[in-house]
Order: structure tokens, then sequence, then C-alpha cells
């Protein structure tokens, strides 16, 4: 049994003592095990713990490793059993910048920094481009654009978005809908092309339902030149032509944690579930983004990690009623099958988006979130 112990992270005192009985290493772990480029840290800790998102605690807990997340391709990890299983790591030497990361931040770079979900509120009443210079329909950069409702000072930098999708949660009273599904936004504006796939009640039609949040897509930065009713703006950078409608918001300098340490959350909130994946037609995997129906006024955090079900099938049973006549006979809901972990990489008010970590089985819209345990 791993000893319990307290470790410091981000200047903060944690208690590992809670994880410490559960951390245990694989039967069939590996003796050592050579850091390789392209690894990850969830990868290696699959190797040799039976709960992979408890590698911070167990790699904290060895004085050699001074953080976790600064493991480099070449270090060695070696396992020792006196007082108990625990790592040892034999570090190589290397070069900074090339520590293996916990999460593919790279893989993840549209979802970190060009996206964001907000209320619906906040999207309608942001300041918006009216115009463009020389009365153009469409703006590039060096031009400069015109914004009504901005707030601000000369020199200040605004990132321009424009919305892409809605997700929407169904009233859980209603039989006849499904539970929770995305549903692009209707915008005056023309969208930009919404990663996520788009989904259907049972009987084709869109779903309706509260807001969960509006997902934005950052297309361009600019620089106010002069205040006003419009202001003057100078288009800085765009991913795309600039056009009448899309929203001014502020520019978020720090969009990602630089380091996401896997822990499962306190309590899973009822209802939470898969709303949406991106890039995806039917069903998500590994390395995958999905979108959560659970945020920050859930008590959702970054690093936060939960195991992925797919609800169990109602099938008819054929031994405790007449298999001729079905509809009249009765039925057995199936157990919820596991068929991966997520891990929570960026956190809105009721909206999470997450990295699905690894899997057995594709995952669906609907899936159910439970803790890793």
């Amino acid at each position: 049994m791993i000893r319990k112990l307290f470790v410091l992270v981000a200047g903060m005192l944690v208690t590992v003592a809670v994880y410490a009985a559960g951390a245990q290493l694989r039967a069939n772990h590996p003796d050592s095990y050579t850091v390789r480029r392209g690894d990850t840290l969830w990868d290696i800790s699959a190797k040799f713990l039976s709960k992979p998102w408890l590698w911070p605690e167990i790699w904290q807990a060895n004085p050699q490793v001074r953080n976790p997340h600064l493991i480099y391709p070449g270090d060695v990890l070696n396992l020792s059993f006196i007082n108990g299983p625990r790592l040892r790591m034999q570090p190589s030497v290397h070069r900074e910048g090339d520590a293996v990361p916990a999460i593919p931040l790279a893989e993840l770079k549209m979802f970190l920094k060009d996206m964001r979900v907000m209320d619906s509120n906040a999207v309608s009443s942001a300041p918006y481009v009216v115009g463009l210079e020389e009365a153009r329909l469409r703006g590039t950069v060096g031009q400069n654009i015109y914004v009504r409702g901005l707030q601000g000072a000369p020199g200040q930098r605004w990132a321009i978005v424009r919305p892409s999708h809605v997700f929407r949660g169904f009233d859980q009273n209603d039989p006849g809908s499904a539970d929770l599904v995305g549903h692009e936004l209707d915008s005056n504006a023309a969208m930009v092309n919404a990663p996520w796939d788009e989904n259907t009640r049972n009987d084709g039609h869109y779903g309706r339902g509260d807001d969960l949040g509006v997902e934005v897509s950052v297309i361009g930065t600019a620089e106010t030149l002069r205040m006003g009713d419009p202001s003057t703006l100078l288009l800085l950078d765009s991913t795309l032509e600039i056009r009448s409608g899309d929203r001014i918001m502020p520019v978020d300098d720090t969009p990602y944690d630089p380091y996401y340490y896997p822990h499962p959350p306190k309590s899973v909130p009822t209802g939470a579930k898969v709303v949406g994946f991106a890039d995806a037609m039917d069903a998500a995997g590994p390395r995958q983004v999905v979108a959560l129906s659970i945020g920050a006024r859930d008590g959702v955090d970054n690093g936060q990690t939960f195991s992925i079900y797919e609800p169990g099938e109602t099938i008819h049973d054929d031994v405790a009623s007449n298999s001729w006549r079905r509809s009249m006979g009765k039925t057995v809901t199936l157990p919820d099958e596991y068929v991966g972990h997520v891990m929570v990489f960026r956190t809105f008010d009721r909206v999470s988006y997450g990295l699905v970590m690894d899997g057995l089985r594709p995952i669906h819209i609907g899936a159910r979130l439970r803790a890793p345990e």
C-alpha cells in the first residue's frame, strides 16, 4: 500500500491520502519503463496503475520526481518494493521544452484558444461590427472596422468572435424528447462551421430547451484606434473575413492551464452527460473532444476525470413473457456499460470541454458521467 502523504501542488497543500489506498500498481506492471517521445503521462500511468487518473499523487510521493508534469523522453521509471510498491525515476540529460505532456495540448488548440462558451445574453448584448472601411462587405487584416457599443480606450486589444453553436438541454419531464443535444445557433450573421455534430430528437426535429450556453469562435483580433459611436478599430489578424454582426469580446490571454492534474470529482451532478463531440459523425473515441452538460456552476474544474457509461438498452424479456406478443410483454433495462474516461480541460459556466483519455467502445451522445471509481 502506498503511504499516505501530503504534496505541494501549485503552492497549495493537497492531501492525497484519500486516493493513496486506491492508487495501486497493476499486477502485470513492468519492472521499468523508458519514457519515449510521443508518450503522455496518462498513457504511461495506464501501463502500471489500476487507476491512471491518480498518477500525480503517486509520482509526487517520490521526492526525486519534483514535478510529475516534467518527465522527459529517456527518463527511466523503475519500481521498488521497499515498504510497498513505489515508483523511482532515473532522470536523463534533457533539454527544456521536451517534457512529456499530461495531455496533447497541440491537438486541443482550437478548443483552448479559439472556442468559448458564453451565456446567450452576454453574446447578444456584446459590442458588434456595424461596418467596414470604404463600405466593404468583408474586412481583412490592415483595414479599419467600425464597432458599436464598445467601452474602452485607444490602444486596447479585442477578440472578434462569431457565434457557432448553442448547447441546449431538453426538459427532463418531456417524455418525447432526447435528454440533451447540441443545436446550431440561429443568427443573422453567417456562422462559422461548428465542429460539433448536429443532433436531432428521435422524431427528426432539432432540439429545444434551456440554453446551456452559446459557443463562439475567435476569428480575429483588433486594436482600438478611436473611441466613439461607432468606434474605429484596426484589424490586426484574422482566420476568416470579418463581416457585420461579428461580436467583440475581451482578449483571453490565459485560455488554458499549463498543467492538468487529473482528479476525481467530489460528486457528480445529476444528469451529467455527453452532449456533443467534435469532428465525428456518430461517435467519439480516445483523443477526441466532447462537450459535457456540466460546468463551473456544478463545481467542475479543469482536470476533473469522469468515467463514461453508455445507457443500458431496454429489451423484451422472452422468458418472463410471451415472445410472440412483445408489444404487450415484459421488458428489462440492461445495466449501463463503462466505455471510457474523460478529463475536463476547459470549463465554462454550464458546459465543459473534455478529452476522451481512453475507451473500450465508441461514445455516443447521451452517455452518462460517473465518478471514476
